[in-house]
């Protein structure tokens, strides 16, 4: 089985980011699990000062789940030019600890606006950068006018959104082995 840890940057419920995260999990194949992390909103505020191991359960529980998967994709939407100050704050956790690290990984941003969230994707593809995760770049998506694309029963009603989004799974479990 190869297992898939989703994470959405955002904590609305109704998310655009979430709801292409739960529609891959529909369309994954059968020798996967798709795990979709509810730790965002629990971690604390990112202080390198109290960054030791094992101090907060909710940051070690999040570096396992990274730790734990054989590739991230994560969806998030452009606040402010760039991703979402939870996403990052998660982000800032695993700086120093080293779980992305050669991690096979997957990005989407996603947007109402015809830009497709492309200033969040720079933002989080130099994040990511900087902590080492893999990220091919057919492992990217950005989806523009995601609003007129999913409806609100989170179901994908553009065929070309459907499309991409199975060759975006495709591209991200490429490659993907077990040890």
């Amino acid at each position: 089985m190869i297992n898939i840890l989703a994470i959405s940057g955002s904590l609305r419920k109704s998310s655009f980011s979430t709801k292409i995260l739960v529609h891959l999990s529909k369309i994954a194949p059968e020798n996967t699990t798709f795990s979709l992390t509810d730790k965002l909103d629990k971690l604390p505020h990112f202080n390198p000062d109290i960054d030791d191991d094992g101090a907060f359960a909710e940051v070690e529980a999040f570096r396992s789940q990274i730790k734990e998967s054989d590739v991230v994709i994560i969806s998030t939407p452009e606040y402010a030019k760039g991703i979402p100050g939870v996403l990052k704050n998660a982000l800032d956790w695993i700086v120093s600890s080293g779980e992305f690290i050669d991690k096979p990984t997957a990005v989407i941003s996603a947007s109402p606006l015809p830009t497709g969230g492309d200033e969040a994707m720079r933002s989080i593809l130099l994040t990511l950068g900087m902590i080492n995760a893999h990220i091919p770049a057919e492992a990217t998506m950005s989806i523009p006018e995601v609003s007129l694309k999913i409806n609100a029963k989170g179901e994908v009603i553009d065929p070309s959104l459907q499309t991409n989004s199975e060759q975006f799974l495709s591209a991200s479990l490429k490659n993907i082995t077990k040890s």
